[in-house]
């Protein structure tokens, strides 16, 4: 996962970015952008949606959405320019199935939060483990679904083939 302390030990706080619902992959990496590497697509993630994201984001910021989120075609390239951009996290109360797992497998933490609306107005939020609820500045707190452990053990090491690597050096000790 992409989280940076601001110091040691200090609480993560994450800036937020808010996108609506049924947000698709082609809005995160767009299809007249494909035949270019990963630099040239994410620069285009969500233009038409937010023109100034791609340049604004910061590495640790988290997207809020609403239902829906990463629906579309398969192409792992829609996770991957969030990846790229240094994006922490997308909140969400729903996922398409193959971003999801696209997801995951790149190394991006995905929560699902059925209360995402009540984000809505807020500027950052917190992210505590190690039940991944949000906190907010005035110290409410979300719940989001469990994450399955195999799957967060993959976003926190940066992905499907990142955890690999380092399970094989771990067994050559």
């Amino acid at each position: 996962m992409n989280t940076t302390p601001q110091q040691p030990g200090a609480p993560v706080w994450h800036r937020t970015w808010h996108v609506g619902a049924d947000i698709d992959t082609d809005a995160l990496a767009p299809g007249a952008y494909m035949q270019h590497g990963i630099d040239t697509i994410a620069r285009h993630c969500l233009e038409n949606i937010m023109p100034n994201f791609a340049a604004e984001v910061r590495t640790g910021d988290v997207l809020v959405a609403g239902p829906n989120f990463g629906i579309g075609s398969s192409r792992e390239q829609a996770a991957s320019a969030l990846v790229h951009l240094g994006v922490a996290a997308v909140i969400a109360p729903s996922y398409g199935g193959l971003f999801f797992r696209n997801a995951f497998n790149l190394g991006l933490l995905l929560l699902t939060c059925p209360q995402v609306d009540l984000l809505r107005d807020q500027a950052r939020l917190r992210i505590e483990e190690p039940d991944l609820a949000l906190v907010l500045p005035d110290g409410a707190r979300l719940p989001c679904a469990p994450v399955p452990g195999f799957l967060l053990q993959m976003a926190r090491a940066g992905g499907l083939l990142k955890q690999l690597k380092l399970r094989l050096a771990a067994q050559r000790g």
